[in-house]
């Protein structure tokens, strides 16, 4: 990935929702609709859950979804499927460390984003080998989204990887919301990703916009990361 490629990438991952159809109190598309007028820079479809769709209707939902963000201009990512994120013409996929690995999933995939978990610097270090174009670290804080997340981790891996030396682009997730989102940046990582503190929102659009300006907020703390 190209230096210039990278810092596009960085600011599309600053305000990253991750979304389906089992996080929305009304339908999904009018929750990213909204988001996307409220600032969120990145989209990725993650169809998980107690009530999740399948089959035909989980393709039909992506589809739809990935039309909202083709029309925004918004980066439209795949959760963990490859052969969905294809068939969806999506522009990456987001894989943990339970799923296919990553360099598996790089050749599969070729040019298109690849972002990978990672909870240890080891974890990190491999990700990065394997082709891994962004990794998303967490949970910084408590989360009850993600039933089988790892332990709280808060902000020192984010930490220990800018003190090492890694630039590749880090997105912070897990409890993350407007009001302990700026530490995240100010910490190190270039962006936040959120599950409910958008969709679980009164007003979609006011609660998108209030992380964007608080990520925004932590670059400045952090000029580094204001690109």
């Amino acid at each position: 990935m190209t230096r210039l490629v990278q810092e596009d990438l960085r600011q599309q991952l600053r305000t990253y929702l991750v979304m389906g159809s089992a996080n929305c109190l009304v339908d999904p598309a009018a929750v990213l609709e909204e988001a996307i007028r409220g600032g969120i820079t990145m989209f990725q479809y993650r169809e998980k859950g107690s009530g999740a769709r399948q089959g035909s209707e989980r393709l039909a939902l992506g589809w739809e979804l990935r039309e909202l963000c083709r029309t925004h201009g918004i980066p439209f990512i795949v959760n963990d499927d490859i052969e969905l994120a294809l068939a969806l013409e999506a522009d990456g996929v987001h894989i943990g460390q339970e799923d296919e690995p990553a360099a598996d999933v790089r050749k599969r995939i070729g040019r298109l984003i690849l972002g990978v978990s990672a909870h240890t610097v080891d974890e990190a270090d491999r990700a990065i080998q394997d082709g891994a174009d962004y990794l998303g670290l967490g949970p910084i804080y408590p989360t009850s989204t993600k039933l089988d997340a790892r332990p709280v981790q808060g902000l020192e891996l984010i930490r220990k990887l800018r003190q090492q030396g890694i630039t590749i682009p880090l997105v912070g997730i897990g409890g993350i919301t407007p009001d302990n989102a700026s530490p995240v940046i100010a910490a190190g990582a270039d962006g936040v990703a959120v599950v409910s503190a958008i969709t679980q929102a009164a007003n979609v659009r006011e609660a998108a916009g209030l992380l964007n300006e608080q990520v925004m907020r932590g670059a400045l703390e952090h000029p580094a990361n204001l690109n």
